[in-house]
């Protein structure tokens, strides 16, 4: 290291310095961390009832057994035959979409797990000490041992990155996945209740839709016609829940896996920190 690169080199790890206590201590990111992760953890919640209640009017259908009678279409009487095994498929497809939904939000809950654990005062005292090291290392002479640059990486990427990545990733959300989201989740919420008002009477005010479901085949004049109804959604539905899971995957798997990348890369890169002695040369 030349002596003309002995300024610059302090004056970086003063930067860096300031940069670790200001995240630490003054401008912490963490509130709205904090809230991003649990918009999330509402979405994935809200998509995962969604799910149950439309696999539960599937799974009616699909349980329910025909008796063929003479005088007509008996609901659970002698069975005949079971139309509604023709549903087995969409069935399977919601339940494995219920599941996804509830991986999701369970991902978001580790993510507040793990921001709790960034937030906490001891770590940001660990983080700053360890920093304090390099620092004082780096001063001395004009390096640090690597497992001490290692060590402050982990403590930065413990920190910083939950809090960072979730801000990203919500940001990234608003901009191009909130409208699809929206549209895609309504599509799901309003399909069992069109199914059902599809072919029966208006339902009460008080009565929720398990009581509709209960009440629903048994009363059926016709049971192709809900069956009939149900498969000509069924192409809507697996549409809307195909783009749901991809959106669910894209915020709880990849973004974050992207953008803890990231975060790795610019920790490793300000530690390691920018050769100035080569700099000055050049300049020279």
């Amino acid at each position: 290291m030349t002596m003309k690169s002995i300024p610059l080199q302090r004056a970086y790890l003063l930067l860096v310095a300031l940069a670790v206590f200001v995240g630490c201590w003054l401008a912490p990111v963490d509130a709205p961390a904090r809230e991003q992760i649990n918009e999330g953890l509402k979405r994935a919640l809200t998509t995962f009832a969604a799910a149950r209640a439309l696999g539960a009017v599937v799974s009616v259908a699909q349980g329910t057994q025909v008796d063929a009678t003479p005088g007509g279409v008996g609901v659970g009487v002698g069975v005949s035959f079971a139309p509604g095994q023709a549903l087995k498929p969409l069935n399977e497809l919601i339940e494995q979409f219920a599941a996804i939904m509830l991986a999701a939000s369970v991902s978001f809950g580790i993510q507040l797990v793990l921001l709790n654990i960034g937030a906490h005062q001891l770590m940001s005292g660990l983080v700053c000490g360890v920093a304090l090291a390099w620092g004082i290392a780096r001063w001395r002479r004009g390096t640090s041992p690597r497992w001490l640059q290692s060590a402050l990486i982990g403590l930065l990427l413990v920190r910083f990155a939950v809090p960072l990545c979730a801000v990203a990733n919500e940001g990234v959300y608003r901009a191009f996945m909130a409208n699809d989201y929206q549209a895609a989740l309504s599509g799901i919420e309003k399909s069992p209740t069109a199914v059902i008002d599809a072919t029966q009477e208006a339902p009460s005010a008080q009565e929720g839709w398990r009581e509709r479901v209960e009440r629903w085949l048994p009363k059926l004049p016709n049971l192709k016609a809900t069956y009939d109804q149900i498969l000509k959604s069924a192409s809507e539905w697996a549409e809307r829940i195909v783009k749901l899971i991809a959106l669910f995957v894209l915020q709880t798997i990849v973004l974050p896996l992207v953008f803890l990348l990231v975060a790795w890369r610019l920790a490793r890169a300000a530690i390691r920190g920018p050769t100035f002695s080569q700099a000055t040369a050049r300049v020279s």
